[in-house]
């Protein structure tokens, strides 16, 4: 409680500083590039690509980061404040944050990219305590939704701009197309009792309603708990009794609890291989296949099938 209080009156502290001094004139942002902030990676992607060079942007979370724990340093409060605008994620994926998010959206444009997707089509399952699942990027057609809510909001700030978003948003839409086929077209190549994912914590379960894959995770819609001893050994008998070939790690969670899934089963007289590091909740590295959003996603399916075929 103490830190949390101790928290809230940095970020404060911070805002204060930031708005003190006469009121600054509204800048021609005509004149110079957008300045973007954005929280997770995927919406930075974004952002870069329908805005192109119209806009600067700054990602708070890098590679291996975990949104559901990030807090908001007072560094990057500095940097919301001085945004001319900033993309989120919402449906709660951001909870260590909204307190930050709140004080900003009061002050600038902040945007949460989901918040224009039917409701009808999120997903809350009973582990989630009543929250919708935050993690969409994983229908691409649900994602294609956020692009589209990005240059919606970044045409209403710079009107000017409006044919250069859009050209940029259809040709990035395009590619989204594209990589939802080639989703699909992998996920066919395994036959339909082993479209089966077990991962560390619940980031799927959008990729297993889109595409047709049973997903089991250790977790719910954050990685704050520790998975119990009594879940791995239930995971355990499940993957021992169906044989399944493969589970997966992820790039934002710690492997222990997967590990600790792994040695159940051996004792259990069954071997299932760590299949490869999937990334939920980050991109990779710079410079690696995985530190796009396209790029992400096709290294995710590409090692579940292959792990699964045992390719």
């Amino acid at each position: 409680m103490k830190l949390k209080l101790f928290g809230f009156l940095v970020v404060s502290l911070v805002l204060a500083a930031c708005s003190s001094g006469p009121a600054q004139p509204e800048v021609d942002l005509s004149q110079r590039p957008i300045r973007v902030v954005a929280t997770i990676g995927m919406i930075t992607d974004i952002v870069q690509q329908v805005g192109g060079e119209r806009v600067e942007v700054n990602g708070l979370m890098g590679p291996g980061v975990d949104p559901h724990l990030y807090k908001a340093s007072a560094g990057d409060v500095d940097l919301l404040s001085r945004a001319d605008i900033i993309f989120y994620n919402g449906l709660h994926l951001e909870a260590a944050m909204s307190d930050v998010l709140e004080q900003m959206e009061a002050r600038l444009p902040t945007v949460a990219v989901s918040e224009d997707v039917d409701e009808t089509t999120l997903l809350a399952p009973p582990e989630f305590e009543g929250f919708f699942d935050p993690h969409i990027w994983f229908d691409v057609s649900l994602w294609m939704q956020a692009v589209e809510r990005v240059q919606q909001a970044l045409t209403e700030l710079d009107p000017g701009s409006a044919n250069l978003y859009q050209a940029n948003a259809e040709a990035y839409l395009a590619e989204l197309e594209a990589l939802d086929n080639h989703v699909r077209t992998q996920i066919e190549r395994l036959p339909e009792d082993q479209r089966v994912l077990v991962t560390a914590h619940d980031a799927f379960n959008y990729f297993g309603q889109a595409y047709g894959v049973e997903v089991i995770g250790l977790q719910g819609i954050s990685t704050a708990t520790e998975a119990g001893t009594a879940d791995v050994q239930w995971l355990a008998e499940l993957i021992a009794e169906r044989q399944i070939p493969a589970i997966f790690v992820e790039s934002s969670v710690p492997p222990r609890s997967i590990e600790a899934v792994q040695a159940a089963v051996a004792s259990r007289g069954f071997d299932v291989a760590i299949g490869g590091e999937l990334f939920s909740d980050a991109m990779g590295s710079a410079g690696t296949e995985a530190d796009n959003y396209i790029g992400m996603v096709r290294h995710n399916v590409d090692t579940i099938v292959s792990a699964l075929l045992g390719e």
